[in-house]
């Protein structure tokens, strides 16, 4: 039967100020210690406490402070706050401060706990833990307020109480700075989402008899805008203009150049251009805002008469628009005429094309994220003919307006067998008799 060895007690290295004022200059450095000072996880890391108190010689602290794993704790210890700045490198863990330690040169006196409030400035991914007197809990419970994970008595503090506070302590603050950067992560996703929210436009048709209904879906995971855009005005003179367009990628700059060429779009439309003068306009912006040459967008625009019985179509490199009418299969509007997108051709032109729209009528504006997505195992696309023949079916039904978008954007998904990767925008202008 094999003789029991009798277990050693583990003693931590307790660095001085002195001793460990050269070990510090030629220490860790910060380009070699990237890891999270409060992150100690169960990597092996020893964990370090850095003791703060002006006579560290005759503290109360035992020499055996073992860690969850039964590992020691390393202590250095420190006289002062220049001392301790010194030594507060990134292998720190926790550092346990001394409240009666004398305020630091110019702080208020009669601030209590101005040197907590010092070190906390001093170390804030640092857990911290106060130490006070059994008599002074007052002191301690506001030290916690002020910042730190916990405060302890000086006269009842041990090796186990103090490890376990320092376990404690360590986590605490991992926890909180977890808890800090989830609350401004989702601080930023809000304003974010406030911030595209408030890019969408919102359509100026006061006045007018036509309706107006729209689909939009980004391409972009988790996010409310995309490299598509679309806006709809109504000028003084009746006319309602509406448009269309695809800014080429889906990232973040694209969306932002797709809200600039929109905006740019309703205010050269109530200033009065139209057509290719507008569309010229609208390339200058392009190529003076798009970071990069090879970067364009498609157009479509339609500027519908008062009497809305007839419409101006221009198309710059874009897929033409679908006029439902009563009586008639639903179908495209002309292309021939298709101008090149904007961006690709210097000194380009595009010619306005006249539509017949008559008495009552459905005329719908997309991206080609509607029929660029997958039809099942097939792999092939959906296409404008199947995007056709799509609609016609869904107008059988019934569908109208904002129902319509609805069915056709979720039909055109569950076609492509889940989410479309490309950004999808969908315009509907009606008219009834």
């Amino acid at each position: 039967m094999p003789v029991p060895v009798p277990r050693q007690r583990a003693i931590p290295a307790v660095e001085s100020g002195q001793a460990q004022a050269a070990s510090a200059v030629g220490g860790p450095r910060k380009e070699e210690a990237h890891r999270d000072a409060t992150s100690t996880g169960n990597t092996g890391t020893t964990l370090t406490l850095l003791l703060i108190e002006d006579d560290p010689a005759g503290s109360p602290i035992v020499p055996d402070l073992l860690d969850s794993a039964g590992k020691p704790i390393r202590v250095r210890t420190a006289r002062n706050l220049t001392e301790a700045e010194r030594l507060l490198t990134d292998d720190v863990h926790c550092i346990l401060l001394d409240l009666a330690l004398p305020a630091p040169g110019g702080s208020d006196a009669d601030d209590e706990l101005s040197v907590l409030r010092h070190v906390l400035r001093l170390a804030p991914r640092h857990a911290v833990l106060a130490l006070t007197g059994s008599g002074d809990a007052e002191r301690g419970t506001e030290a916690v307020r002020v910042g730190a994970q916990d405060y302890l008595y000086r006269e009842e503090l041990d090796g186990r109480l103090l490890s376990r506070a320092i376990r404690y302590a360590v986590e605490r603050k991992r926890s909180d700075t977890a808890e800090r950067r989830l609350a401004e992560g989702r601080l930023r996703a809000q304003e974010n989402r406030r911030l595209e929210r408030g890019l969408l436009p919102t359509p100026l048709l006061d006045g007018s008899a036509l309706r107006f209904a729209a689909r939009y879906r980004p391409g972009r995971s988790r996010a409310l805008l995309g490299g598509d855009f679309y806006d709809a005005v109504r000028t003084p003179d009746g006319t309602v203009h509406a448009m269309i367009g695809d800014v080429c990628g889906h990232g973040p700059d694209e969306a932002a150049l797709g809200v600039e060429l929109r905006i740019a779009w309703r205010a050269l439309t109530l200033a009065g251009l139209c057509g290719d003068e507008l569309l010229s306009t609208l390339q200058q912006v392009l190529e003076h805002e798009r970071s990069d040459e090879e970067i364009f967008a498609t157009l479509c625009t339609v500027d519908i008469a008062p009497d809305g019985r007839s419409a101006g179509l221009c198309l710059a490199g874009h897929p033409a628009p679908l006029l439902a009418r009563p009586g008639r299969l639903a179908g495209l509007l002309p292309y021939d005429n298709n101008g090149p997108a904007l961006g690709l051709l210097p000194g380009a032109r595009w010619p306005r094309m006249q539509v017949e729209l008559g008495a009552e009528w459905s005329l719908m504006l997309y991206t080609d994220g509607l029929i660029e997505g997958r039809v099942g195992q097939s792999g092939e696309r959906l296409g404008q003919d199947g995007m056709v023949s799509m609609i016609r079916r869904q107008l059988a039904e019934g569908l109208r307006g904002e129902t319509l978008l609805r069915a056709a954007v979720s039909e055109v998904r569950d076609l492509n067998g889940g989410e479309l990767t490309d950004d999808v925008a969908v315009v509907l202008l009606d008219r009834t008799s």
